[in-house]
């Protein structure tokens, strides 16, 4: 069984990587100013919505490799979402980087980037899981890909149970962006199965939430045009070398 990757419960907050780096105090971000950055890259950049992605999953498997060296079991439980999305192109990163990823992907959007995605897995021998497996002792880490900064309203079935059998498991917990259950604003709530992770990947900039979150934190974000920063009044901490990722 991987040694590397397995923490005690008295550990799961310890962190595998150095202490952070970056001391500039970085904007948070309300749901609205995400929404509109979003749109925004996608117009005088021109940015698709199939390369933010890509740049995405990048950051968050960069982070789960930084954070949780090899050997590692991850199961990526995938949204409907574009955060789902972004899981599973970092499953295909993780595997591409010598990990073991598992996909669970339970609601399957027909859009054909997402079916795209999904057939990724199966052409890499990822295994594609339409429900959640049992958990004990078969993965190290959980990344938790199911919600954004859409997410509003009560968890809907099947995540309902998804959830409460993540958080049950004792397994370390990566969320991407927003941990999936709390308000973007607001942070946790008491929603079904509300997750608390031990780490989390916010991507662009963090979101208003993460002053709630007092886990490892790592920022991907190095897609995002200077220019554009500036435009809605935030500046990026420096990423070193050629990192994806920074800890912030």
């Amino acid at each position: 069984m991987p040694t590397l990757c397995i923490l005690s419960q008295a550990a799961r907050s310890l962190s595998l990587t150095p202490a952070p780096t970056a001391v500039m105090k970085l904007k948070l971000l309300s749901q609205q100013e995400a929404v509109e950055i979003d749109e925004a890259l996608m117009k005088a950049p021109g940015f698709s919505i199939d390369q933010l992605m890509e740049l995405a999953g990048l950051s968050v498997a960069a982070a789960v490799a930084q954070h949780y060296p090899m050997p590692c079991r991850v199961l990526c439980v995938c949204g409907p979402g574009n955060n789902g999305g972004d899981g599973l192109v970092a499953a295909r990163h993780l595997w591409q980087f010598g990990y073991s990823p598992t996909v669970v992907y339970p609601k399957r959007p027909q859009k054909t980037l997402f079916v795209n995605l999904a057939a990724q897995m199966d052409m890499m021998g990822i295994p594609l899981l339409q429900e959640l497996p049992t958990l004990t002792g078969e993965y190290d880490v959980i990344l938790d890909a199911v919600f954004g900064f859409s997410f509003s309203g009560a968890v809907r079935a099947p995540f309902d149970t998804i959830l409460p059998a993540i958080s049950a498991s004792g397994l370390p917990i990566v969320s991407v962006d927003i941990p999936s259950g709390w308000d973007v604003e607001r942070g946790p709530t008491d929603a079904t199965g509300a997750l608390q992770p031990d780490v989390l990947v916010s991507l662009t900039m963090p979101k208003a939430c993460s002053s709630h979150f007092a886990g490892a934190h790592y920022l991907g974000g190095r897609f995002v045009p200077r220019v554009l920063a500036q435009q809605f009044g935030f500046e990026q901490p420096t990423f070193p070398g050629t990192a994806q990722v920074v800890r912030i």
